[in-house]
């Protein structure tokens, strides 16, 4: 694999946005863009779009963004429990 995938994934804001897959796969998308990832947002528009299900969907996105909320763009998504 290239050097590319390696790459840190950037914040993306989309915990409190409209959650249409539409709408989350375009903020996504311009998140790496701004980034200088166009290949990677193209890469991952056409994997959501070619998904089975929505949670398929947010689980691609989460690959390439750091899921973050529109409140607290600084802070990321903390799964761990405890």
């Amino acid at each position: 694999m290239s050097n590319e995938k390696n790459k840190q994934k950037p914040d993306c804001p989309l915990i409190g946005e409209n959650g249409n897959i539409f709408n989350l796969v375009g903020i996504a998308a311009k998140t790496l863009k701004k980034n200088g990832m166009s290949e990677q947002a193209s890469e991952m528009t056409d994997k959501v779009f070619k998904s089975g299900s929505y949670e398929e969907a947010l689980g691609i996105i989460g690959e390439y963004v750091n899921i973050t909320s529109v409140d607290d763009p600084d802070e990321g998504i903390d799964l761990k429990m405890g």
